[in-house]
C-alpha cells in the first residue's frame, strides 16, 4: 500500500476511534507538545500580521536546504547542498542590493550542519517577517524537470507526501532526533496524522508568496510549472511567519541538473526568488500605510479623522471592536498605522481609512480583506455610526 493511501487509512481510523471513545496506539502527548506552538499563533491574531514585526524594517530569513553531513539530493555530478546554497546567497544578496528597508539573515552561510528544528526556531528568534527555505528535487523517473513551491499544509497527493518525505529523513542524521521531534518517525505515514490536525494562520500569506515565486521562475528563469503545492515539512511546520519551500528543478535529470550547476540559472533563479519578494513586501508596505488621491483624509497618525470632518458624512472601515479599549499602534491592526477608535455607549469600535465616497471605502475595504476578511463599511458624522443607507440618502440629497 502506498504512503499516501496508507496515511489515509490511518486518518480514518483514527476518526473513528475518536467518535467511538476508543484508545489509539498515537502518543498523545506528543500530540500535544506539538499542537501548543499552533494553538498559541490560532490564539493571537496579531501574530497573523503579514506586516513587519521590527518597526518597519523586514527580517527575510533564506534557508539554504541540507549542508555539512547531510548533502541532500546526489545528482549525477554535483550535490543539493551546495546548489542551494549558491541560489541562497545570490538571492540574499539581490533583496539586500534592491530592497532598502530589508535585512537578509541565513540559517547558514557555509557548508555546515544544521538540524530542522534549528532552523524554524532562528527563524522565530529573528522575528522573521518571510522564511524561504531553498532545494533542489528528486525524482525516481529522470525525465521530471520544473520547479515548485510548497506551503505548510497537508495533501492527499503521494507524490506530494513523497517530497515531504525526503526531506523530512534528514533529521534521521541527528543523533537525539527522537527525544526533539517527540518520536516524529520520517519514514513513517502514521506521524504525518499529526499534521491534520493543526492549522497555520499564515497560509494564505504563504500561498500568495509561494504564487509569486512559482510566477517568477516561470516568466523569469523559464522553468517548467509544476505549481503551488502543499505538504507536511517539518522545517515549516513550526514557523510563526509566511514561509516556502522551493524546490528549483531536478537533481535527477541531466539537463536541470546542468542549469541547477550554471551560473546563469542560479542567477536567474535567484532573480526570480528576489523579485517575487519584492512584489509581494512592495504590496503589504503599500497597504500598510494606505494613502491614494481619491479625497482619502487619513495620512497621518497625528490627525484626528473624527475633529477635522465634523459635521461631515465620512465613510469608514470598520475592522474590530472590543468592550475594553485597545491601544492604537500598528501591531495591535494587523499593521495598519491609520486607526480611528470610535467610541459608543457600550463598546469601542476601530476602523481604518476615510472617505467623502462610499466607493472609495468599499474599494478600500477590499484592499485589506487578506487580513480583515471580515470588514465592512460604516458612516460616520461627529463620532457617531448612522446606519448606511441612511448615509448614502443623505449624501444623495446633498448632491
Amino acid at each position: 500500500m502506498s504512503a499516501a493511501k496508507l496515511l489515509k487509512k490511518h486518518e480514518h481510523k483514527m476518526s473513528m476511534n475518536i467518535k467511538n471513545g476508543k484508545h489509539h496506539t498515537i502518543n498523545m502527548y506528543a500530540i500535544y507538545i506539538l499542537l501548543i506552538p499552533a494553538i498559541f499563533i490560532i490564539a493571537s491574531p496579531v501574530l497573523a500580521a503579514p506586516f513587519p514585526k521590527n518597526e518597519g524594517k523586514w527580517v527575510v530569513v533564506i534557508d539554504p536546504g541540507h549542508g555539512g553531513r547531510d548533502p541532500g539530493a546526489l545528482g549525477k555530478f554535483s550535490k543539493e547542498k551546495d546548489i542551494n546554497l549558491a541560489i541562497a546567497l545570490k538571492t540574499g544578496k539581490y533583496i539586500e542590493d534592491n530592497i532598502p528597508n530589508v535585512k537578509v539573515l541565513y540559517t547558514r552561510k557555509k557548508d555546515s550542519t544544521l538540524n530542522l528544528y534549528d532552523r524554524p526556531a532562528f527563524a522565530i528568534k529573528n522575528k522573521a517577517d518571510l522564511f524561504i527555505s531553498i532545494h533542489a528535487n528528486w525524482a525516481k523517473n529522470s525525465s521530471i524537470t520544473g520547479a515548485e513551491t510548497y506551503v505548510m499544509g497537508v495533501s492527499s497527493s503521494e507524490d506530494n507526501l513523497e517530497v515531504a518525505m525526503k526531506e523530512n529523513e534528514v533529521i534521521l542524521l541527528e543523533e537525539d532526533y527522537t527525544t526533539r521531534y517527540e518520536g516524529f518517525d520520517p519514514k513513517s505515514p502514521e506521524s504525518y496524522i499529526i499534521f491534520t490536525l493543526t492549522q497555520n494562520v499564515y497560509n494564505k500569506q504563504s500561498i500568495d508568496l509561494a504564487a509569486r515565486i512559482q510566477y517568477q521562475i516561470t516568466e523569469r528563469a523559464k522553468r517548467k510549472d509544476r505549481g503551488v503545492k502543499q505538504e507536511r515539512f517539518l522545517v515549516l511546520y513550526r514557523n510563526t511567519m509566511p514561509s516556502v519551500l522551493i524546490e528549483t528543478g531536478f537533481m535527477t535529470n541531466t539537463e536541470e541538473e546542468k542549469y541547477l550547476n550554471s551560473a546563469q540559472g542560479q542567477d536567474y533563479l535567484a532573480s526570480a526568488i528576489y523579485r517575487a519578494c519584492r512584489d509581494y513586501i512592495n504590496d503589504i508596505d503599500r497597504m500598510s500605510g494606505i494613502s491614494t488621491n481619491n479625497e482619502v483624509l487619513s495620512e497621518e497618525k497625528s490627525i484626528d479623522i473624527l475633529a477635522v470632518t465634523k459635521g461631515e458624512i465620512i465613510f469608514m472601515v470598520q475592522v474590530a471592536s472590543a468592550i475594553t479599549r485597545t491601544e492604537i499602534k500598528p501591531e495591535n491592526f494587523q499593521g495598519l498605522r491609520d486607526i480611528t477608535e470610535i467610541p459608543s455607549s457600550n463598546r469601542f469600535r476601530y476602523a481604518t481609512g476615510a472617505f467623502r465616497d462610499y466607493d472609495d471605502a468599499v474599494n478600500h475595504r477590499k484592499d485589506i480583506e487578506t487580513i480583515y476578511p471580515d470588514a465592512f463599511v460604516i458612516a460616520v458624522k461627529d463620532s457617531n455610526v448612522l446606519p448606511l443607507q441612511q448615509a448614502l440618502d443623505e449624501k444623495k440629497k446633498r448632491k
